[in-house]
């Protein structure tokens, strides 16, 4: 059966799940259809109002001039004509006093859904002549109208949508551009620059940000830089002098207080060499003298020599490409942590580029398995008592130089519990 592979940098399963993910494209792009739609419904509403009105004034003119011409004929003749009546009962109230001041006068009357249009003019004898007629729209001026509209509007939104979707999509690529680069960054890529992932065509807000987030990646490489070389420096200049106390303490006479005083020295020594390793891994100059291995051997026989007590399974083995110095490095460091921290029996298993190092104690901090190995830390309560906390640090600063990926995870408490390791080496 395959190790499990953990998905996550804390080396806890990540969660499955549908989730509905609106990027800024599409929200550009609605929210610029919806006010394309808005304004063209605005716009097409005023406009056919303005149609409308404007073809009732003109209705109104020509009633009026109708209503004068049959006051002309009748006036002259004594006959009615184009549907001209005097004293129409129907004649609606707003036009009896203008009629009565002896003013002519149109209004529109509207009656179940239809427009009338009245036309009055007094006589001299005092009756009023008026004369009424349907408004219609004879021509289908305002259909056309409205189609015409109805079309425009459409485009317009299509357009306007197409126009958000192209600069939302720019923009939305410009900013995953910036965030993966700054991803690359917080991975520990120093030579990644945003500016020159998103490009510098276009100076706009991201082109500030990138520049903004190369700053602070440029202020805080700096600052790191400068710490990794006065520990280094520290290191270095305490090498020396522990030196000859290791020796100094070789020469001592036999007696507990010079085994206190060797063991004391030794694990001083190992101290400063672990610092010196940790410092050279930080500074991101490391390069893997690769070689082709096969895991499995490699593996039964460095466990051996390290561990005895430990429980290998070579479940299948492979050929690797890699450092053997810094994989044996690497295994060796995390057995040292599991014989430490954990409680028998320990287990080493192999399976393909896969080697997975298990022990059956309390298993991983909580902390670790967020944030990953950081230096000084020796574990929660239960498993601290021994170590300087560089060992598991100094493993994933190596798997990091060979091109491997390094995680961690618990085992559940029904599978026995413990701590779980696993290197994943590139293949050949």
């Amino acid at each position: 059966m395959r190790p499990s592979e953990e998905p996550g940098r804390s080396g806890k399963p990540a969660k499955s799940g549908l989730r509905l993910r609106s990027g800024l494209r599409w929200k550009l792009s609605a929210a610029i259809a919806a006010v394309s739609a808005l304004v063209a419904v605005v716009l097409s509403l005023v406009v056919h109002n303005a149609a409308r009105a404007s073809m009732i004034d003109n209705s109104r003119e020509v009633q009026n001039e109708r209503v004068q011409f049959a006051q002309r004929i009748y006036e002259s003749s004594g006959r009615l004509t184009i549907d001209a009546r005097l004293d129409d009962p129907a004649l609606p109230a707003p036009l009896k006093r203008p009629a009565r001041e002896g003013k002519p006068a149109t209004y529109v009357q509207q009656t179940r859904g239809t427009l009338v249009v009245w036309a009055e003019t007094p006589l001299a004898d005092g009756r009023i002549l008026s004369l009424s007629s349907p408004f219609t729209d004879r021509f289908s001026v305002l259909d056309d109208l409205d189609q015409a509209l109805v079309v425009g509007s459409a485009a317009v939104v299509i357009g306007s949508t197409g126009l958000g979707v192209l600069i939302g999509g720019q923009l939305s690529r410009r900013l995953r551009k910036a965030a993966e680069a700054a991803s690359r960054v917080a991975d520990g890529a120093t030579d990644v620059r945003v500016r020159d992932a998103i490009g510098a065509k276009v100076r706009d807000e991201t082109h500030e940000l990138a520049r903004a987030v190369d700053a602070m990646a440029d202020a805080l490489a700096g600052r790191l830089e400068a710490e990794r070389r006065v520990t280094a420096d520290i290191a270095h200049e305490l090498r020396t002098p522990v030196t000859g106390l290791v020796t100094a303490a070789e020469l001592l006479p036999p007696g507990r207080p010079s085994e206190l005083v060797r063991d004391r020295a030794a694990a001083l020594r190992t101290l400063i060499e672990d610092v010196l390793e940790v410092a050279r891994l930080d500074g991101a100059a490391e390069q893997a003298d690769l070689q082709e291995v096969a895991l499995g051997e490699f593996v039964r026989r460095r466990v051996a020599l390290a561990e005895p007590s430990a429980l290998i399974d070579i479940r299948q083995d492979t050929i690797v490409r890699t450092d053997p110095r810094r994989l044996e490095r690497v295994l060796a460091n995390l057995l040292a942590n599991a014989v430490r921290h954990g409680k028998p029996a320990v287990e080493v298993s192999v399976f393909g580029p896969y080697i997975r190092v298990r022990d059956h104690g309390p298993g991983f901090p909580d902390d670790l398995l967020r944030e990953g190995p950081s230096r000084f830390r020796t574990g929660s309560a239960d498993r601290a008592g021994s170590g300087h906390g560089l060992g598991l640090t100094i493993a994933a600063g190596q798997a990091r130089v060979l091109g491997a990926r390094l995680t961690f995870s618990n085992a559940p408490p029904h599978d026995g519990g413990g701590a779980i390791a696993q290197l994943i080496l590139p293949r050949e």
